[in-house]
């Protein structure tokens, strides 16, 4: 479970779109991950601002780095989206959070439709 402050910390490397966009094309990529120069070049953004967001959410613990050749290969970390979801409902439906159904389908059966979902 994540703590306050590294939650801070997450929410505020997802707090820009462009790092929204490379983490939403990272996670279609597990687990194979993508070159950084194909993420540049699919986002159409400058190399430098590229490792720039890419650092940023690296040190959040939302996508890892790993030499392949001559590429460095991006990797989403789905597990810790999980640990973000899990820190903001831990207190959900009374601190019962087996009560709280996060499915879309049953937005509105659970904790009598008061946006705990």
């Amino acid at each position: 479970m994540l703590n306050a402050p590294v939650a801070v910390e997450v929410f505020s490397a997802l707090a820009h779109e462009l790092r929204l966009e490379i983490l939403g094309l990272l996670l279609v990529q597990v687990p194979d991950g993508m070159p950084a120069g194909r993420i540049r070049s699919t986002l159409a953004c400058s190399g430098s601002t590229l490792t720039f967001h890419l650092h940023c959410l690296e040190e959040a613990g939302l996508v890892r780095a790993h030499r392949q050749a001559t590429s460095i290969i991006y990797t989403a970390v789905p597990e810790a989206l999980t640990g973000v979801v899990d820190f903001l409902m831990k207190d959900c439906c009374g601190g019962r959070p087996e009560l709280c159904d996060t499915s879309a389908a049953s937005e509105s059966k659970n904790c009598g439709g008061t946006g705990c979902r």
